[in-house]
């Protein structure tokens, strides 16, 4: 009775793991990715689309990111939403690629990227002990049920609880290299 319980919740925790893993490749970090422009999308036949699925992305050094759209006709839509994102680049176009330098990162701005690094961890940390909570309140409700014993509950709480501080623990860990990424000189 419980088995499925906590299959779920390591699923649900998981998955929010994964979502951290993909809100922190997002934030910037002086060195050049492709993901950092996941969130950027473009005004394509006037549709907003994300640039990923319009250009071929590359990172052909580590300050420097080149965008070739599959339609020229794009490239003035893309270097505007590009100006337009929170990133502070500068792109620049000969028509065909748009070039995008990733500047070094300034003392001030890695100290705000590091907050917001740990105000996305929190959100995760928050979001995991939603799901103890939950995990938590099924299993009381099974044992009221008389479905399963008290020692099968408090089995079921503990082991709940011990998942909650493995998965709280990797998005410390996760959170800490990302903030040692970014204030990295």
């Amino acid at each position: 009775m419980v088995k499925p319980v906590l299959e779920e919740l390591r699923a649900r925790m998981d998955k929010t793991l994964g979502d951290l893993r993909r809100e922190l490749a997002a934030i910037r970090t002086g060195r050049a990715s492709v993901s950092l422009l996941d969130h950027v999308t473009v005004d394509y036949y006037g549709n907003p689309t994300p640039v990923n699925q319009v250009a071929t992305l590359s990172v052909p050094e580590p300050s420097l990111i080149v965008i070739q759209p599959w339609d020229p006709s794009v490239v003035g839509n893309i270097e505007k939403a590009l100006r337009l994102s929170d990133l502070g680049v500068n792109p620049s176009n000969d028509g065909k690629v748009i070039r995008v330098p990733i500047p070094p990162l300034t003392e001030e701005r890695r100290k705000q990227l590091a907050k917001v690094v740990g105000k996305v961890a929190e959100d995760h940390r928050t979001a995991i002990r939603q799901i103890r909570r939950d995990g938590n309140e099924r299993v009381k409700k099974l044992c009221k049920d008389k479905q399963i014993s008290e020692d099968d509950e408090h089995k079921a709480l503990d082991h709940i609880q011990k998942l909650t501080d493995q998965y709280i623990e990797q998005i410390d860990k996760i959170a800490r290299s990302k903030e040692d990424e970014i204030m990295k000189v």
